[in-house]
């Protein structure tokens, strides 16, 4: 298939050239016009589709917008109040002009006429209209606003260490580090920090939780799990499946890890190991330094992604050239990072907090995954064709991380520290199993048991984090420091429920990665074409269409967890 990443912004042909959002008055003449608009044909029925199609792009990018720019500073009010504004005084007013427009859509004469190629659109629309809820605009509106006070409390975390400020993302770098007394130092520095904002993370959580609840109530679940597993469009697993995910990394992946440590302790030369020692480098070495800042990240991430083939470097080219691309930690910016999608612009936005570190360069090529994604899609018709699955979505960033596994010596210029990073990627590629697990699980935890205390809470948090935590790692005296540490998990507080498609993802970027060792050029082909689909096809046809199968069972995740195993 022809990659092309010199994509153009979609030419709009309904909406005004100059049309700007600033009020709902500016949108919902729109709105109402696509409503009472006769559709007497087929042809008809294609043409309102692609101009509702057009406005909802108009709509998605301007939102997206004020979410970029208020976690790339989040001590500026104005970009706070823009995107407060958004989701308080013109969202809400829009989502019943759009649940009409999909009631509209689906009661057609003509919808059945339309094609195999909608069928999976037209599956997630007709699950929205049942959930919809007019009760639960205003509540779902406060929930988007509450979740982003998550990033304004992290931002403002820093810590002194050698009488500089560092932001907690950069302060890791410390962990490192082959002095031992430094990392537990910065260990408890950071921790500290956590704990003085753990009552303020805990009232944040406590608000969105109750407010989740009564979202699941209103639409006539008894629980918020359970609307979510339909609210995300899990349509291919259920909760069985998650909670046999959950026995298997603990069955399969845990003795694993634990072997990993095993090593980490002796190449340590430790007796024991404790938490501040497993991102740690033996005396004699130093931490790796892929990168100084962000400019030469793109620049290395541009060399490595040439490697696998022109167009994925021109997609980033295409990035950097627009300025789409903020990649370097600083204080007041929102932890973590993520590929945004531009529905109109078609070039995406990375957000990361890079800080020189071999995670930073795991990131960039994760996100840069992601990215991919946004630009294979570009081309469908419709944004309902470009909104794919999170299962989908991760498999493009995770295989991405092990697609690039081969051409690091751009980063590392010497063979022994190319081999640490390998090693220490498919290291990675196996630990994050069981704390996928914990997060997952605690999830459903907290939102089968909504009345719960935060004793309670803390509690069987503690709990199910024993369950998959390695036994060779000591935690003695850290009671406190374990028991917030779920705070720290932004998913938990902006996207609930979105954390198992990491597991699944990863089992299925293991996946590419073994076919990729055997054929490399049919893998980025099926690759390529898996992506470009969007989601017009469902979760099973898009992972054959990758030349792997949709399957997080007991037996597969075995067997992928064995094949990580031999080539470390």
């Amino acid at each position: 298939m022809q990659l092309n990443a010199n994509i153009q912004k979609v030419e709009r042909n309904y909406i005004p050239k100059n049309f700007v959002v600033n009020t709902k008055e500016d949108v919902i003449p729109h709105f109402e016009e696509l409503l009472s608009r006769e559709l007497t044909s087929l042809n008809e029925l294609k043409q309102w589709m692609s101009d509702s199609s057009e406005l909802e792009a108009a709509l998605s990018e301007d939102v997206c917008w004020r979410q970029i720019n208020m976690t790339r500073d989040t001590e500026n009010e104005n970009y706070e109040k823009s995107f407060t504004n958004f989701m308080m005084h013109i969202e809400p007013h829009l989502k019943p002009f759009a649940h009409k427009l999909n009631e509209k859509l689906i009661a057609s004469e003509f919808v059945n006429d339309l094609g195999a190629e909608y069928d999976i659109m037209l599956r997630s629309i007709k699950n929205q209209v049942a959930l919809y809820r007019e009760e639960n605009i205003s509540l779902e509106a406060e929930i988007n606003v509450l979740a982003q006070q998550f990033g304004g409390i992290s931002g403002k975390m820093s810590v002194e260490v050698d009488g500089k400020e560092f932001t907690l993302q950069q302060a890791a770098k410390f962990l490192q580090q082959p002095n031992r007394t430094r990392r537990e130092e910065v260990y408890f520095k950071v921790a500290n920090r956590r704990a003085e904002d753990k009552e303020n993370l805990n009232d944040l959580f406590d608000t969105l939780l109750e407010k989740r609840h009564q979202v699941a109530i209103n639409a006539g679940f008894e629980n918020y799990r359970d609307y979510m597993f339909k609210a995300l469009g899990r349509f291919d697993y259920g909760v069985k499946e998650c909670e046999d995910f959950h026995a298997s990394v603990k069955k399969y992946l845990l003795p694993i890890v634990e072997k990993i440590y095993t090593n980490k302790k002796d190449k340590l030369g430790l007796e024991t190991l404790k938490p501040w020692d497993l991102n740690a480098v033996p005396e004699g070495q130093q931490p790796l330094q892929p990168f100084t800042n962000g400019q030469e990240l793109t620049d290395k991430a541009i060399a490595v992604y040439d490697k696998l083939g022109p167009f994925f470097g021109n997609c980033i080219r295409k990035m950097k050239d627009i300025k789409h691309l903020d990649l370097d930690s600083r204080k007041g910016k929102a932890p973590g990072g993520y590929n945004c999608p531009l529905a109109e612009t078609g070039v995406p936005f990375i957000f990361m907090n890079a800080a020189g570190t071999a995670d930073d360069v795991i990131t960039m090529m994760h996100e840069g995954g992601h990215a991919f994604h946004s630009f294979l899609t570009h081309d469908l018709p419709l944004s309902g064709m470009k909104e794919y699955p999170m299962e989908m979505a991760e498999l493009a960033s995770m295989s991405m991380e092990l697609f690039t596994f081969e051409h690091w010596g751009v980063f590392y210029d010497n063979e022994k520290d190319l081999t640490r990073a390998q090693h220490e990627q498919l290291e990675r590629a196996l630990t994050i199993f069981p704390w996928i697990a914990t997060i997952d699980k605690f999830q459903h935890w907290i939102y089968t048991n909504p009345k719960h205390t935060r004793e309670e809470r803390t509690e069987n948090w503690i709990k199910i984090l024993n369950e998959f935590y390695p036994s060779n790692i000591d935690i003695t005296d850290l009671e406190d420091i374990r028991a917030i540490q779920w705070q720290r998990q932004l998913h938990l507080f902006e996207v609930p429920f979105y954390y198992i498609e990491y597991g699944i993802a990863q089992l299925g970027a293991i996946a590419m990665w073994k076919q990729y060792l055997a054929k490399p050029d049919e893998a980025i082909n099926n690759y390529t074409k898996s992506l470009s689909l969007g989601y017009t096809k469902n979760l099973k046809e898009l992972y054959n269409t990758a030349g792997i199968q949709f399957d997080f069972s007991e037996n597969t995740v075995k067997e992928l967890a064995e094949f990580v195993s031999k080539r470390m």
